[in-house]
């Protein structure tokens, strides 16, 4: 066995002095026994340099390159190094708690679990402020601690989020499952999250804050997933089709339908310019027609949805834009100024206000020429 703890695996493409920070915050972990393989994307940065500096001062950093491929790839390929017990797959801007892998590979020695999921705490890079984020870990929806997927068959696709940065694997899990991350450009991680988590044979849920995720990064990709605006329908149609593979797909169908429905709507919420009606188009002719939602009796569908879902059926793209835009600018009204500025900042909003500011000016310009 090796003596090795855990294995820290660090895609990075770029990654700057956001990228040191992260770096040298796991250098600094309490849990000493790690091993730190950063794998190089192609950076065409200072981030090589980093590296190598990095590991002329702690030899437990090995330096891994491979010609841009994007993250999934790289976190594959520093799989193919890893010798921990535990493997940490972490993102190259966030930053972490000093006790963050200690804490977290004695908890999962200790429940001897496949996974540990622990707290994090979102961190705005533009406004330096930190925010909270009880979303990503919902413990009210936890039943027992550890568990299993059976004992939240209809909730494992909510109780926690579809990214790998906040939990530590079992590395013999992952390589038993034959567990991969897809190569696609956003969206990643979702396909090797939710399907450990139906695969794995004990989950342990951590109620300590130990990671801080930068957000409104100018260098993420989540900032410009408008260029890969379907990777999340390729990501969950993979996960469904895995989850009827290996005969599960009907203990978690009300969970994977409620996710499916509140994920896509939620891309189509925080996404802009001509990739909207593109996921709009997506959601309408091709996700809502799949789930065949006709056939679930009442309340199988979270009352949430089932409105946005019935306007998405009825109206074409611009006829909804009208729709939700009007609705948001009448909660804006009833909203603290606060609250306002958030809606009016939305997505959703910004979209309609355009389509609702050109339609007008097509109309003025009609009847100008009629005249």
């Amino acid at each position: 066995m090796s003596d090795i703890k855990v294995s820290v695996i660090i895609p990075v493409y770029n990654g700057g002095q956001a990228f040191k920070k992260c770096l040298y915050d796991v250098m600094n972990q309490t849990l000493k026994d790690i091993e730190i393989i950063c794998v190089d994307d192609g950076s065409t940065d200072e981030s090589a340099q980093i590296i190598s500096q990095a590991a002329l001062e702690d030899s437990r950093i090995q330096y891994v390159y491979q010609n841009n491929q994007g993250a999934a790839v790289a976190r594959n390929k520093g799989m193919e190094y890893a010798t921990g017990e535990y493997v940490s797959f972490l993102d190259a801007d966030d930053f972490y708690e000093a006790e963050m892998l200690e804490k977290a590979y004695i908890n999962s020695v200790k429940h001897d679990v496949d996974i540990c999921i622990f707290r994090g705490k979102k961190y705005d890079a533009s406004s330096h402020q930190y925010l909270s984020m009880d979303y990503a870990l919902r413990f009210h929806e936890i039943p027992c601690n550890p568990f299993t997927y059976k004992d939240i068959s209809d909730n494992v696709f909510h109780f926690c989020v579809g990214w790998a940065w906040d939990k530590l694997y079992r590395r013999q899990f992952i390589i038993d499952e034959k567990l991969s991350f897809q190569n696609l450009r956003t969206s990643n991680d979702l396909f090797f999250v939710f399907s450990s988590l139906v695969k794995a044979k004990k989950i342990y849920a951590l109620n300590e804050l130990l990671i801080h995720h930068r957000i409104n990064d100018s260098l993420s990709l989540s900032v410009t997933r408008e260029k890969s605006w379907n990777c999340f329908y390729l990501a969950a149609n993979a996960l469904k089709q895995e989850l009827e593979r290996i005969g599960k797909y009907h203990e978690v169908e009300k969970s994977f339908v409620n996710w499916y429905v509140h994920f896509s709507f939620w891309n189509l919420d925080t996404i802009e310019g001509d990739a909207y009606k593109k996921v709009y188009e997506l959601i309408k002719y091709e996700i809502l027609p799949s789930l065949h939602l006709e056939q679930y009796p009442a309340g199988f569908l979270s009352t949430n949805y089932v409105k946005r879902v019935f306007d998405v059926q009825s109206y074409d793209c611009d006829e909804y834009v009208y729709e939700q835009f009007f609705k948001l600018r009448k909660k804006a009204k009833q909203k603290s100024d606060d609250g306002a500025k958030r809606i009016k900042n939305s997505k959703t909003y910004k979209v309609g206000k355009i389509v609702l500011f050109i339609t007008l000016h097509i109309k003025k310009w009609l009847k100008r020429r009629t005249k």
